[in-house]
């Protein structure tokens, strides 16, 4: 085989040296009337089972040769989707509290200016630690209102399950717009998607401080699929 560059890890002993060869400590028979010193570059060269180094390299030992070591392997990268159902969905009224008469999700004003809410517990949080590339939410609409398409306005919300009074809005912003009978799957910011992940937020909402408009999006109860949210995410 051709010769190749290794790296004395000992000074020579007799008739041999430990040397580091293609990253492994291996024992060089050494030519009789070479010296070798810890550090010292070896031309050195396989017969049969037997390494031997045949000459020294440069005029003095460097820091590191190329190949002495193999290079160190890159960490490795692991992707995944996971989709998560609300354990809830809900809407509230200051002056009523949550409505028990329907699991829809409304915003604006009709007997008060609905904060519709979804929470979603823990299970965003068994991906702590992976870092989220893209998010979306499931939504349809119902009848309820103008049924021309109607904005929303999306809020992060802190709770992961429904409290007994107001839920906590954080972050906000454009939602989806649907008209009545539209279904679609709208992009979640991804800080948002992520602070559910890290646990420090726990649902969505749709919520107008104006009360306008009055828009009527499928909870659980009507509609299975409503408000799951999918996490795109990966590690490494």
């Amino acid at each position: 085989m051709s010769a190749i560059l290794a790296t004395a890890t000992a000074a020579k002993s007799g008739s041999t040296v430990t040397a580091t060869v293609n990253g492994t400590p291996t024992t060089v028979q050494v030519a009789r009337d070479l010296a070798v010193a810890s550090g010292d570059v070896l031309v050195v060269e396989r017969i049969g089972s037997q390494w031997f180094a045949v000459a020294r390299g440069f005029a003095t030992a460097p820091t590191a040769v190329d190949n002495d070591a193999p290079p160190t392997p890159r960490p490795a990268v692991t992707s995944g989707r996971l989709a998560v159902s609300p354990v809830e969905t809900r809407s509230y009224r200051p002056a009523g509290g949550w409505r028990g008469d329907v699991d829809d999700v409304l915003q604006g004003d009709y007997g008060g200016n609905h904060t519709g809410a979804a929470f979603y517990a823990t299970k965003p949080r068994s991906l702590a630690g992976a870092t989220v590339t893209a998010a979306t939410v499931r939504v349809r609409r119902l009848p309820g209102g103008d049924h021309a398409a109607q904005a929303t306005t999306l809020r992060l919300v802190t709770e992961a399950a429904r409290p007994a009074g107001a839920p906590t809005l954080g972050a906000s912003t454009a939602g989806p717009a649907l008209a009545v009978g539209g279904e679609l799957e709208f992009a979640v910011p991804l800080s948002w998607a992520q602070q559910l992940v890290d646990g420090t937020a726990g649902g969505l909402a749709v919520y107008d401080a104006t009360g306008a408009p009055y828009v009527r999006l499928a909870g659980r109860g009507s509609w299975s699929p409503a408000f799951t949210l999918t996490i795109m995410w990966q590690r490494g």
